[in-house]
């Protein structure tokens, strides 16, 4: 009797054992190795590096610093308003997956920060990035400033931004009319980098993510970042 009440007993522990571990593996976060993030074009650096003090602002006006990235992660998108393809996906994205993370774990989102850094201060306005950027998640930050001052950022975490001209045919150009002229003035493009920069709660430039840029992969990198740091 006494060894079918321990054969009994053991098989209970053992199927509390399995049930137990099939609850962890379900609740479990889902995590990325560093191999696995490498291949859907995730980089992350050997050393966090530190960032230098810069100053930008932000498009409620408010000064925007080194310190606005401590205590989230930040997923920062360097681009400009009229840019009329990669901008808006990339931004999407990051909505995207600011919604998801509001739905299934707001406590988790709460450390996820998207950013907008315009590389066309010329025509991206504070009010004008206040539409844009809060169009893809009202928690969203645009962020402008000086083109000197941009480089001040923009070469610490690896992001070249060029304003490049569009030619314009000489037919349309009329020297005498003033407004045909100041349009032409703004015939340019801004050629930049199109990576998402990952700055971590330190305020260290902790890696990036390569085009084209997926939801999925973006989710599981914060959330496996998050879990790790």
């Amino acid at each position: 009797m006494s060894t079918i009440k321990s054969t009994v007993l053991l098989c209970l522990v053992f199927i509390s054992i399995v049930l137990v571990m099939f609850v962890i593996s379900v609740l479990r976060v889902p995590q990325l190795s560093v191999e696995e993030m490498r291949s859907k074009g995730v980089f992350l650096l050997p050393t966090p590096r530190d960032i230098a003090a810069f100053e930008l602002t932000d498009h409620n006006g408010e000064r925007f610093d080194r310190s606005r990235f401590e205590g989230q992660w930040s997923f920062v998108f360097f681009g400009f308003v009229s840019c009329p393809d990669v901008c808006p996906t990339s931004m999407s994205v990051l909505g995207t997956v600011d919604r998801q993370l509001q739905t299934s774990e707001p406590e988790l989102a709460e450390q996820f920060q998207g950013i907008l850094v315009s590389v066309d201060p010329d025509r991206d306005s504070t009010e004008t990035l206040a539409r844009y950027a809060t169009a893809f998640s009202p928690r969203f930050l645009g962020v402008t400033g000086p083109r000197e001052d941009l480089v001040g950022l923009t070469t610490q975490v690896n992001v070249a931004f060029a304003k490049v001209p569009l030619s314009v045919p000489a037919a349309d150009l009329v020297p005498s009319d003033a407004a045909t002229s100041e349009v032409a003035a703004d015939a340019y493009t801004v050629d930049h980098t199109g990576n998402i920069v990952i700055i971590n709660p330190k305020g260290h430039y902790h890696g990036f993510i390569k085009l084209p840029h997926d939801p999925e992969t973006i989710r599981l990198t914060f959330q496996t970042l998050a879990s790790q740091f």
